[in-house]
């Protein structure tokens, strides 16, 4: 395996909506960097990045598989992500560790509902990007429209880099701006892009459309554009150089076209990925906090330094066991050496170390800064744990996910099935993040709670299949919440326990009050004068913590309030955490039935674009569903796209009712949007349920 050097790394994503091609691109981008033999194809289920089963049946990307090929001397690590707003915690975790992003677009679509969520993940961790109009060969294809939306629902700063050559099916290449050349792709697999110069009738809006792009280049750079005022003449590598640093700082994305099923404009694209998206030495070093004193250190990417490295996603592999996919930021992991995981405060042995050509693998004696790559043998790491020097341990900031909004509860069919079942989720939840496992109290089921009802079940699916667990799942719950509408003072508790020998003594007095929507719980500790000692208060923080898992309406967990400690006493000799924790959780509970509590739901952010004379059915379904209609956007070819916000619980089985309502033309996305409070009606039938 040849080395290579930093600046010659390229660490970027696929990132897109559902469904506009990026696994296909990133199929086109193996096969021509000479990594695959013969086209993937999503349809025919032949894709290498796609390999689990359901992924090849649905005919979707459900788990971001990263990869590693080499494109004219540059080493690019590659990560195909999904595009289904369930798996969503799969793209931000990718998102968190890549460097550079390659946002694919299908160009009769242009921007759509999940390209904005991607785009704005994108935008929180700064990933700078470049975009690509797909699907450029399809009915209704436009280059300009894509590149317009990109501008007016993105509010970003779109560069049409190219023109494409002839229109929908008579797509047949690009001309280059920059470069001033026409690529063309002849052959079926497009393996050998063919430079012409401009043909004639395009050169008029080309050289038009070159002075164009040339100023917008100029303006990211102050003496390029002196240069540009004064007339002089500006190279290419200039121009390249100036757009590099205007991408990198995150000022313009541009866009480039073509049609990756059809194979035509992904080398293109490869160029661009090494010419505009930044190497690990472009983007400022990643900051960590260092465990000895709590002082920010920054990371520099450099194999000499001290080594910080992030786990971003852990894969139970059916040969291999498991693999921790990790990103070093500094540093470098040497196979057999022993790290430290400064997140769980535990050694770790590192066994193999690989490269992951998708599920193929190869291995290799260390992985150094900049480098993305698989870790074998590690036991406690899991997604968001870093991994750093034992002699200076670092910590970098964790990757935060969503929480689940849905939940089924899930028994074995068998007293066999019961042990493989609990062992197969907990190596699902340690694969997924926002996947979580509870026993229910009062009905002693397993609940299974995820992030909508396609993410379910697909974990349920690869139990049957993977784990070989044979279940009976039941019907998609809602998670509910409870929080409380006023505050109330001075809650009064004495927890006292008078046994032979030493006996239990905790007394607290607490305030509670209601926080604004999407708070959370946050505690306060107002002792003064050490009238309970302070190693006290951490188990008095703990009490109210565990009781807020279970509400007093129906056993919701609890959210968006405060609680302060104000007074308190102790005693001597039986004071201990346990009587402080016991205390806290008898105070809370009385609080919490004073303080008028309520139910929460979640309420989903909801957009149907369907064609324009299914408009007034699909409105009425919404109403009918206690839905509240936002707004509507004309769309492209006669569709609108609604936006509303529905509550979950009145969204199961929509998919349905919506297609038969629109003869299967219509679509819609949803994600969660907050939680609110639930009407008098629906909450006397929840609380009859339970």
């Amino acid at each position: 395996m040849e080395a290579f050097p930093l600046e010659k790394y390229r660490n970027i994503g696929i990132i897109a909506h559902i469904d506009a091609g990026k696994t296909t691109t990133t199929e086109r981008i193996l096969f021509y960097t000479g990594k695959t033999y013969r086209l993937g194809n999503v349809d025919e289920g032949t894709t290498v990045t796609d390999w689990m089963v359901q992924e090849r049946e649905r005919g979707i990307t459900i788990v971001s598989a990263a990869v590693t090929a080499e494109w004219k001397g540059y080493r690019l690590n590659l990560i195909d992500t999904p595009g289904h707003i369930d798996f969503t915690a799969e793209v931000q975790r990718s998102l968190r560790v890549l460097d550079g992003g390659v946002v694919v677009f299908d160009s009769v679509q242009g921007v759509e509902p999940q390209s904005e969520t991607v785009w704005r993940q994108a935008d929180r961790y700064k990933v700078p990007r470049i975009c690509f109009a797909n699907k450029m060969d399809r009915k209704g294809a436009s280059y300009t429209r894509t590149v317009e939306s990109i501008r007016s629902r993105l509010g970003a700063k779109p560069i049409a880099m190219q023109i494409p050559i002839g229109e929908e099916a008579a797509f047949e290449g690009v001309i280059n701006l920059l470069e001033e050349e026409a690529v063309y792709f002849e052959d079926e697999l497009g393996k050998e892009p063919i430079v012409k110069p401009i043909p004639a009738e395009y050169q008029e809006e080309a050289a038009q459309k070159r002075q164009a792009l040339i100023e917008q280049i100029a303006e990211l750079d102050d003496e390029l554009l002196q240069k540009y005022l004064d007339d002089e003449p500006l190279s290419l590598p200039e121009l390249k150089a100036a757009l590099r640093k205007g991408v990198i700082a995150n000022k313009v994305t541009p866009v480039f076209c073509g049609t990756s099923l059809r194979n035509k404009g992904v080398q293109p694209l490869l160029d661009a990925v090494v010419d505009y998206l930044p190497s690990p030495l472009d983007i400022p070093p990643v900051k960590a906090t260092l465990l000895k004193d709590g002082s920010e250190v920054l990371c520099p990417p450099d194999p000499s330094e001290p080594l910080a490295a992030l786990v971003f996603k852990i894969v139970t592999d059916p040969y291999m066991g498991r693999l921790a996919y990790v990103r070093v930021y500094s540093g470098k992991i040497s196979q057999g050496g022993a790290v430290y995981n400064s997140s769980k405060d535990k050694k770790e042995r590192i066994g193999r170390l690989l490269r992951m050509y998708a599920d193929r693998r190869e291995d290799i004696p260390e992985l150094g800064a900049g480098d993305i790559g698989a870790i074998l043998g590690l036991k406690f790491s899991f997604t968001g744990d870093t991994l750093s020097d034992p002699t200076a341990p670092v910590l970098l900031e964790s990757i935060t996910f969503p929480d689940p909004v849905i939940s089924v509860a899930i028994e074995p069919k068998t007293k066999a099935d019961q042990e493989k079942m609990a062992e197969s989720l907990q190596k699902l939840s340690e694969e997924d993040p926002t996947f979580k496992i509870r026993q229910d109290e009062n009905t002693g089921q397993t609940v299974i709670s995820g992030m909508g009802e396609l993410h379910l079940d697909v974990l349920v699916d690869r139990l049957l299949r993977e784990f070989k667990v044979q279940a009976n799942v039941g019907k998609p719950k809602v998670a509910y919440r409870e929080t409380i509408l006023r505050p109330v003072e001075n809650v009064n508790y004495k927890y006292s326990k008078q046994t032979g020998g030493h006996g239990q003594y905790g007394h607290v007095v607490i305030n509670m009050e209601p926080l604004t929507n999407g708070a959370g719980i946050q505690f306060e500790n107002k002792i003064r004068g050490g009238v309970i000692p302070k190693e006290y208060i951490p188990a008095v923080e703990k009490g109210i913590y565990e009781a807020a898992e279970s509400g007093p309406l129906a056993g919701y967990p609890m959210t968006d309030f405060k609680v302060t400690l104000v007074d308190g006493s102790y005693h001597e000799v039986d004071s201990s955490e346990l009587a402080f924790r016991m205390a806290a959780i008898f105070a809370f509970r009385e609080a919490a039935e004073k303080a008028t509590p309520v139910l929460l739901e979640p309420i989903m952010k909801v957009e149907v674009t369907v064609p324009e004379e299914y408009t007034g059915d699909v409105l009425g379904q919404i109403n009918a569903r206690s839905g509240n209609v936002l707004g509507m956007e004309q769309q492209f070819g006669n569709a609108q796209l609604i936006h509303a916000e529905v509550p979950l619980s009145e969204m199961f089985g929509y998919a349905t009712e919506l297609r038969s309502a629109t003869q299967g033309r219509g679509v819609f996305t949803m994600e969660f949007k907050h939680y609110a409070q639930v009407s008098e009606s629906k909450k006397k039938a929840i609380l009859g349920e339970k």
